[in-house]
């Protein structure tokens, strides 16, 4: 324990992303002994989190784009907040608290460790976007003491480009796994397979590309059944439209579930679970779905690749290219239940050795201890 509580602010862009991300590091400060302050953009998921913190605030922030007034103002809102809580240590998550939240540490002199949890489209789609993302990056970064990665392609580029000092830079395995939440399920043995892509239904996920490879899949194998899962006409500049979805099921290629809270039923459902997204930081969906035992496919891109382990538990494909993701698909469709068993098993036994919560809870309050 520790004598003197210390006050820990959390933030991130919004709720939902505390409570299906942040959960096990703030209950782990918590039984730590610290005080855990969140700060974070409310969506209704805010009401899940506030008995297990001291308090959460409030965070005006766009999750669209960059607009000069709109992010002046959260700014100004993060440095109003941080200026009355005075934490002892500022933990920042996702794109913009990251920015911002740094800014306004450096300005109030807050002990911060930024964590950069992927890249976001600015950085798929390279345009003057990246390059404001990329100034602003290089400024809120200048002084950090430390700054997490959750690979190491994401960390390489940072340093490439002289966004951040190599000496600051650490790596961490994502927001990492409960294994007690998604535990391992026996793989269906069912004579018509289905494979399942869970996520939000943007263009930069590679959904276009999983609707063009179950067409492929879907000639030589018509039983075959693709799912998507996940909210649509999100705040997001590659949102796919809710009419583009009702349009591909009324084609017959795919099904759409919907969006759910509990992500674990529908994945132990499953006989593979797909991901051709084009660039990820540690892919959520395809920690949980090797935790439960499921083989994956996944694109050969950073936040991927960590978690695939080619031909033991799952296939990796070339990003943006359906003709391979369909091929890749009918290797799994071909495998024996047996192999596909011990694919799901691999992954378990990874997820177990490599990315259990538990480890990087661990990481955070040993670098909390080292900080000033």
């Amino acid at each position: 324990m520790i004598n003197n509580k210390k006050t820990v602010v959390i933030c991130s862009n919004y709720a939902w992303t505390i409570l299906n991300f942040r959960m096990p590091l703030i209950r782990s400060l918590v039984k730590a002994g610290f005080k855990v302050i969140v700060i974070t953009q409310f969506d209704g998921y805010e009401k899940q989190i506030v008995n297990e913190v001291d308090k959460v605030y409030p965070l005006f922030i766009s999750r669209k784009g960059i607009n000069p007034i709109v992010d002046l103002i959260t700014l100004l809102n993060i440095f109003s907040k941080l200026a009355i809580i005075r934490p002892d240590y500022l933990l920042l998550f996702t794109i913009k608290p990251v920015i911002y939240g740094s800014l306004a540490a450096r300005i109030l002199n807050i002990p911060h460790v930024p964590t950069i949890t992927g890249l976001g489209t600015a950085f798929i789609s390279r345009n003057w976007i990246t390059k404001i993302a990329s100034l602003l990056y290089k400024i809120s970064l200048r002084s950090v003491a430390i700054v997490f990665f959750q690979n190491n392609d994401d960390k390489e580029l940072f340093i490439l480009n002289g966004l951040v000092d190599s000496k600051v830079c650490k790596l961490s395995p994502g927001s990492g796994i409960d294994l007690d939440k998604f535990m391992f399920h026996q793989l269906p043995n069912e004579l018509n397979m289905s494979f399942l892509f869970v996520g939000r239904m943007l263009r930069d996920k590679g959904v276009v590309e999983f609707v063009d490879a179950a067409r492929i899949v879907k000639k030589q194998h018509p039983m075959t059944s693709f799912q998507l899962l996940g909210p649509m006409d999100v705040e997001n500049r590659t949102a796919i439209s809710k009419a583009q979805i009702n349009q591909w099921v009324n084609e017959g290629v795919v099904d759409y579930l919907g969006q759910t809270d509990n992500v674990s039923k529908f994945i132990q459902k499953s006989s593979c679970v797909v991901l051709p997204s084009y660039r990820e930081g540690i892919s959520r969906v395809l920690l949980e779905a090797s935790a439960v035992g499921r083989p994956i496919v996944a694109s050969d891109v950073p936040g991927c690749r960590e978690i695939v382990d080619n031909n033991l538990n799952g296939f990796l494909c070339k990003p943006k290219d359906s003709t391979d993701l369909a091929n890749k698909i009918q290797a799994m469709l071909l495998l024996s239940y047996e192999k596909r068993v011990k694919m799901g098993l691999f992954g378990r036994k990874k997820m177990e050795e490599e990315f259990d919560q538990g480890i990087v809870c661990k990481i955070y309050q040993d670098e909390l201890k080292k900080i000033v």
